[in-house]
């Protein structure tokens, strides 16, 4: 595979900023969960009010081609945190049984969890003395073993899981580092109290540099919001809850101004997902939904904002992804990557600081829970031949297989005009790559010869209010 080669300019470019900045930069990670890539107002939203996301791209980069590996919450969540591909960190089927057809996602009372031998970003910025905090939602393992504070934070406020996991055995809780505080949780408030830790958290640490990573509950269903926004949006609920997440993030804009900490501040926002079929999201032109292969199920919004270092206003069409957040807040934090194992990302600071810089991928793997279904590179899309595949939301089972698909996504990013008969070099070169991706990440039932195993415990117990 092709190591990260970038411009000369570029690298100078990234020195000469380097070289200025005496102190390590905050970093802030907002990670919306199924919020779909046409949800705000920048990326064509109609029915959304996002003035602040809209701002922040202003003073900073958008991104048109920016992925997560999964289409579901757990595995996702897990290659923003490691930098890796799912099925390098064995996060890719998380069903209680992993044999059977079933869901991606962990549930509460999982024996399995992320691997605290992963080195996640939090212990990466530890590791320069960084005060670390995860507020919202984690869905790697709600077991002790797995929890935040396991995993290089050094508090946690959130809900462990999905916020539909609500049920008669284990009412839907929120921790505080690791005791329950509340269950179940009054979800009409939570993105309210989730902003004012954040805040909390940055006035707390204004004199050190910190990191955040605010995984949000909404927009997953069910939607909820505070009175302030409740029917206050022209799409319902979802609305609603968009809007409120764009009141979040000027709320933590606005703090960072007020502590003079705008231009020490990396400030990522992104989403887990695209938007889900049901409730009212948008994923704009793009083919398919949460759980997919589709763009529109791995395809979201990506914006980051560093005042004085991004410039203003930068729009890039360059492939990138969310396995890119681990490197660039390492070259921008003078931070060690692990040289004991395969990490998937690159970083994105020669991208963010110059025009004249070509994305470091040659292929990004679209799977599906345990099946490699897709590879990009460059414009080209290939959909894989296939025998069959796993349907395409919640995954009850297979549904007939299919041929080759070939999409030029410059030309045609809505995946309609199949041309794999008339790009027959273009199809064998991409299958040559997923190729590749079976032999080091696996494919459905069989492993690759570079993947990692998540951690299990024996007696998993439920996360419980004690009283």
């Amino acid at each position: 595979m092709k190591n990260v080669i970038f411009t000369l300019g570029a690298l100078l470019v990234f020195a000469n900023q380097t070289t200025a900045q005496t102190e390590l930069p905050n970093i802030i990670i907002i990670f919306c969960d199924d919020l779909g890539y046409g949800d705000l107002g920048v990326y064509g939203s109609a029915v959304h009010r996002t003035p602040h996301l809209d701002q922040m791209a202003t003073d900073g980069a958008l991104f048109t081609d920016f992925y997560v590996t999964s289409g579901v919450c757990t595995p996702s969540r897990a290659s923003l945190l490691t930098g890796c591909y799912p099925r390098r960190v064995d996060m890719h089927v998380n069903a209680r049984h992993p044999d059977s057809i079933g869901t991606q996602v962990l549930f509460p009372m999982a024996k399995k969890g992320l691997n605290p031998n992963e080195i996640t970003i939090a212990e990466l910025l530890k590791e320069q003395g960084y005060a670390t905090a995860c507020i919202g939602k984690w869905h790697l393992g709600d077991q002790l073993e797995f929890l935040p504070t396991r995993q290089g934070f050094d508090t946690y406020f959130g809900i462990p899981y999905s916020n539909d996991m609500n049920r008669d055995f284990v009412p839907l809780p929120l921790m505080r580092d690791e005791e329950v505080i509340e269950a179940p949780v009054d979800q009409n408030t939570i993105t309210q109290r989730y902003t004012q830790e954040a805040i909390n958290f940055i006035q707390a640490h204004s004199e050190k540099p910190f990191f955040i990573y605010l995984p949000h509950a909404m927009t997953h269903n069910p939607l909820h919001a505070s009175d302030n926004f409740r029917d206050k949006s022209a799409n319902g609920i979802y609305g609603d809850a968009v809007e409120e997440l764009d009141w979040s993030t000027g709320q933590i804009l606005t703090t960072l101004k007020e502590q003079g900490l705008e231009e020490n501040t990396l400030i990522i926002f992104t989403s887990d997902n695209g938007a889900a079929s049901r409730w009212g999201g948008s994923n704009g032109d793009l083919r398919g939904w949460k759980g997919s292969t589709w763009e529109g199920g791995m395809r979201v919004p990506g914006i980051m904002q560093w005042k004085g270092t991004i410039p203003a206003g930068r729009v890039i069409t360059e492939m990138a992804s969310t396995l890119d957040i681990l490197p660039t807040i390492a070259q921008w934090t003078q931070s060690s990557l692990p040289n004991d194992r395969v990490i998937d990302g690159f970083s994105l600071a020669p991208l963010l600081l110059n025009d004249n810089v070509s994305s470091p991928y040659v292929s990004f793997f679209y799977y599906q829970k345990a099946q490699l279904q897709a590879v990009r590179s460059g414009k080209w899309k290939l959909h894989l031949a296939l025998d069959s595949t796993y349907q395409s939301n919640h995954y009850p089972g297979f549904k007939e297989g299919r041929a080759a698909e070939l999409y030029n996504l410059e030309e045609d990013r809505q995946e309609q005009h199949n041309i794999a008969a008339k790009q027959p070099e273009v199809v064998q070169q991409l299958e040559h790559l997923a190729d590749y991706a079976r032999q080091h990440l696996g494919d459905l039932r069989s492993d690759g010869d570079q993947i990692r195993p998540a951690a299990t415990v024996e007696n998993p117990t439920v996360r419980l209010l004690e009283k």
